[in-house]
């Protein structure tokens, strides 16, 4: 006999009774509290975003404001007047009575002492020290390069050209005045990093038995109004005294780009400097006794004003050596080097297709520095090798010379 089970029907009746409606909505509170959890998440993700976009914006307007500063003005102090105010005369030319920032310690302004003024205010806010002179910092002076063309390879037609133009009118002045021409007051060489640009300047510069004076174009940009054209002014006065002189500007394209309109302080004082350095240029007489050389890796971004006649209107170029002018700058930095019998420079001009005069310099110092490790008085061809591949690695990540294609113009 089977007995009836109460149990399964139950059940059975539980699940004919569940509500759908009830079901749905359990359902859905689920699927909306999930959606609530992530958008909660979403929010405090883009919170935190929000929070660091703005320090980002807070740090990119504080650098802004700093690029927005108007430049300072360099002044010399004259007399002091009471505690408080001094008579300052600027480098822009006038003389000024001036107060002083209470942040400035009002006994360190006494006569002589450099000072900084707010362009707007002509409040002084800065003094330099004394041993801060920012022109003979920018400015290097050699009575007598000992660079000679000897010690210049792969250039020998770029020799030929800056002897004709800056040596031949030095030592021969005549020979211009007789054939009545006048020999060109500028010489610009342009190419890239390293190729001897600076070494034909200064060799020049040896063979006249001239004065050397150097001044690279970034040193003339200051942040002190009217120190660059200043500066300029300083060094053609120092090479009129030290004549016979050469002014050997490097970088030049720092100072004598395209000239755009100005809009920052910066901006104007770089085109004062350049309108500066033009207007010593058109002031002397090529027959005389001072020439100027320019070096630019970027030619194609100087301002057409600097290259008419009259100016830089001799233009040479330095362009990196080929194979042999390779073998002539490796013979010029080993002649002086122990070298074993191994060492072939034939095969080093070849493996070093790019390298400019500065890097295979570089090459010849660190073979040497590899003997000097293994403790040996003598520098293999293995040596070479290993010197040659550490500074194609360097010219790989970009440590040495820019790509040609990048600066030279």
């Amino acid at each position: 006999m089977v007995f009836p089970t109460y149990e399964n029907e139950d059940v059975e009746e539980k699940k004919n009774n569940v509500d759908p409606v009830k079901d749905f909505e359990k359902t859905y509170i689920a699927e909306l509290e999930s959606k609530i959890l992530k958008l909660e998440l979403e929010n405090k993700n883009l919170q935190r975003e929000i929070i660091q976009l703005k320090k980002e914006n807070e740090i990119l307007k504080r650098e802004l404001d700093k690029l927005r500063i108007p430049p300072l003005i360099l002044g010399t102090v004259t007399d002091k007047v009471g505690k408080r105010k001094a008579v300052v005369k600027s480098s822009t030319g006038p003389s000024f009575l001036v107060n002083i920032s209470q942040f400035v310690d009002h006994e360190e302004i006494v006569p002589g002492a450099r000072v900084c003024l707010n362009q707007q205010t002509l409040v002084i806010v800065d003094v330099l020290p004394r041993e801060k002179d920012y022109r003979a910092m920018a400015m290097e002076v050699d009575e007598k390069p000992d660079v000679s063309f000897k010690d210049i390879g792969g250039l020998d037609e770029q020799i030929r050209e800056i002897r004709e133009v800056v040596e031949l009118p030095l030592t021969h002045p005549e020979l211009f005045k007789k054939v009545g021409i006048e020999p060109p007051k500028g010489v610009l060489l342009y190419g890239p990093p390293g190729t001897g640009k600076t070494l034909l300047a200064k060799a020049v510069a040896h063979e006249t038995n001239a004065t050397f004076i150097k001044i690279v174009g970034s040193e003339l940009v200051k942040k002190f109004i009217g120190e660059g054209a200043k500066l300029v002014k300083d060094v053609f006065k120092l090479a009129k005294e030290k004549a016979p002189s050469i002014i050997f500007i490097d970088e030049i394209d720092a100072i004598a780009s395209k000239r755009t309109e100005a809009l920052t302080g910066g901006d104007r004082e770089v085109q004062r400097t350049l309108m500066q350095l033009l207007a010593e240029m058109d002031g002397f007489d090529s027959r005389g006794d001072v020439k100027i050389i320019a070096a630019t890796n970027r030619l194609d971004i100087l301002d057409p004003a600097i290259l008419r006649p009259g100016r830089f209107d001799r233009i040479i170029e330095v362009p990196p050596p080929g194979e042999e002018g390779r073998l002539e700058i490796l013979k010029i930095h080993t002649r002086k080097m122990n070298l074993a019998k191994d060492v072939d420079l034939s095969k080093i001009a070849k493996m070093t297709e790019g390298f400019v005069g500065a890097e295979l310099k570089a090459v010849c110092t660190e073979a040497g520095m590899f003997a000097i490790r293994e403790n040996r008085e003598y520098v293999t061809m293995e040596d070479f090798i290993r010197a040659v591949e550490k500074i194609k690695k360097k010219k790989g990540s970009g440590s040495t010379t820019p790509a040609l294609n990048v600066m030279y113009g």
